[in-house]
């Protein structure tokens, strides 16, 4: 008669998993280039009646609604364009990045499981 004997094996297995952080930094990445595209346009004094430029402006709004009045804007002429430089998006850039830069210190980096192996020897 044959015997066998079966043995299991347990195992902490740390894994590493920034499905998380990737997430959350595609997401704030793309804030912050709305924002930047908002200042470009801005500075360059672009058409608001284009709707590019109306739809970078009415999707950034609502980040930058928030910071409006802490500082004035100053505004430039050319000979056919008006730029003006508005210090509520640079300060919602930078307060937006370092709310993500914290959401993402806070996220944990892996995962523990415990992996299991079970296997038999045959005894002769």
């Amino acid at each position: 008669m044959e015997n066998f004997t079966k043995q299991t094996e347990m195992q902490n297995v740390t894994q590493e998993s920034n499905t998380g952080q990737r997430i959350i930094k595609v997401i704030f990445g793309i804030i912050e280039i709305i924002l930047a595209f908002r200042i470009v346009l801005k500075l360059m004094g672009a058409n608001a009646g284009n709707a590019f430029v109306k739809g970078i402006y009415n999707i950034s709004h609502p980040f930058v609604k928030l910071f409006e009045g802490i500082f004035s804007g100053s505004t430039t002429g050319g000979t056919e364009t008006v730029g003006v430089f508005e210090p509520a998006t640079l300060i919602a850039m930078i307060v937006i990045g370092i709310v993500a830069m914290i959401v993402i210190m806070l996220m944990p980096n892996s995962s523990n499981r415990t992996k299991k192996t079970q296997y038999m020897e045959h005894d002769e």
